[in-house]
């Protein structure tokens, strides 16, 4: 069964820019997300998995913060990306295995949202700054 495609906007609009669907769902009152957090994976952590789920460990890696507003996803035609390229830190030791997926989540208890591949994979080294480009997409499908 698929979604309507003018409902796979009005859901990533709602997670991603905290905007509600009228007569149907509201973004949180009382204390709303304002960031979403994106995280880098040397696996798929899977539908069952958490943030934490084969996250990468570099020397030098945080995860990081995107704004949840229009400032920080572009959502169309059941797509969302986003606004600015999405740097990480730059390795500086222990490189690690490579960057194969990405995560969006709460940051919260660590909460994944949505997962996908970094395509290409980003080899680790020392000196590498790993960057989700603004062409990265999440589709609602």
């Amino acid at each position: 069964m698929s979604k309507g495609n003018t409902f796979e906007d009005d859901i990533l609009k709602l997670i991603f820019n905290a905007t509600g669907i009228a007569d149907l769902a509201d973004n949180d009152a009382t204390s709303p997300a304002t960031n979403l957090s994106v995280a880098l994976h040397t696996a798929d952590p899977g539908e069952a998995g958490t943030q934490l789920t084969s996250e990468t460990a570099y020397t030098g890696y945080a995860r990081v913060n995107v704004a949840r507003t229009t400032g920080g996803w572009t959502v169309a035609s059941g797509s969302v990306s986003p606004v600015a390229n999405i740097d990480f830190g730059e390795c500086t030791a222990a490189a690690g295995g490579p960057i194969t997926h990405f995560s969006v989540g709460t940051g919260v208890a660590n909460k994944l949202l949505y997962s996908g591949t970094v395509s290409p994979n980003i080899t680790m080294a020392v000196g590498v700054i790993p960057r989700l480009k603004t062409t990265s997409t999440i589709t609602e499908d």
